[in-house]
């Protein structure tokens, strides 16, 4: 017997990304998106692929995916971002699990971005792999404030196809979203009592530069390769700065908090 297919997605403002979202999954037997209280037309466009469609205001990475977790009626779960899209091969891919009985509990996705005008296919941006198609009441997201992932109880495997990942429009909205992620990244740290040290600075921005850009072929996807391994530098840098800022800086001068935002960057720009 054929399992049936809940797709979930979270979404703020995601008027420019949405319905490129949700037409790729049209074929699903059921669509659950939990909007942040947008402010732009995410929401009209949304119900025109489903009526399944919940307001709350943020609560955060985990809480929100898992909140959305929480209406999924089918056997399977497959969870999206809004600047996401599935590929004709990756929903075969899907297709194949859902139709036979496999050994499996969970999949991870390779995921490819497009970014500055092209595909990404190095330095640490591809493939990427996200756990995202999984058996309902066997995964859950892992409870963080940057950087979630699905933890699955079981066996987890891999499928072919991408998840194509659209994360920027352009290079001012990734600056931005670098600053943000990058605030939010140094709390995370100072909670965990992570304590600053001077080389931070100098070495771990070096040191993303050339592991992107040699070790990972960045030099293979042209300019936006260089950018990709120069913004990763930038946000490693202004991590361990803000670091540096919560534990001496001036009391109220502290790095800003985490804002109402579900669109996400890719991952490869926001590690180091």
């Amino acid at each position: 017997m054929r399992g049936k297919l809940s797709v979930c997605v979270v979404a703020y403002n995601e008027e420019h990304n949405i319905g490129r979202c949700l037409r790729s999954v049209s074929w699903a037997d059921e669509i659950v998106v939990v909007d942040s209280l947008s402010q732009d037309r995410t929401v009209e466009i949304a119900k025109e692929y489903t009526d399944r469609v919940y307001r709350h205001p943020w609560k955060g990475y985990s809480t929100q995916k898992n909140l959305a977790l929480s209406y999924t009626r089918c056997d399977w779960v497959l969870a999206l971002d809004a600047d996401e899209e599935v590929s004709e091969e990756l929903k075969g891919s899907i297709q194949r699990v859902l139709k036979e009985e496999g050994d499996c509990d969970g999949y991870e996705v390779s995921r490819r971005s497009f970014y500055l005008g092209r595909w990404i296919r190095h330095g640490g941006w591809y493939p990427d792999y996200q756990l995202r198609l999984f058996q309902r009441g066997r995964g859950r997201w892992k409870e963080a404030e940057l950087h979630e992932r699905v933890l699955v109880d079981g066996k987890v495997g891999r499928l072919r196809g991408d998840l194509y990942h659209y994360p920027y429009r352009d290079l001012s909205e990734h600056i931005l979203k670098m600053d943000r992620y990058s605030a939010i990244a140094a709390q995370e740290m100072a909670r965990k009592g992570r304590r600053f040290r001077g080389w931070d600075l100098l070495v771990r921005p070096l040191f993303r530069v050339f592991s992107s850009y040699v070790l990972k072929a960045g030099f293979l996807d042209g300019v936006p390769g260089l950018v990709v391994a120069l913004s990763g530098a930038a946000y490693a840098w202004a991590k361990y700065a803000k670091l540096w800022e919560l534990q001496n800086g001036p009391e109220g001068h502290a790095c800003g908090h985490s804002s109402g935002v579900a669109g996400r960057g890719s991952p490869g720009a926001l590690a180091g």
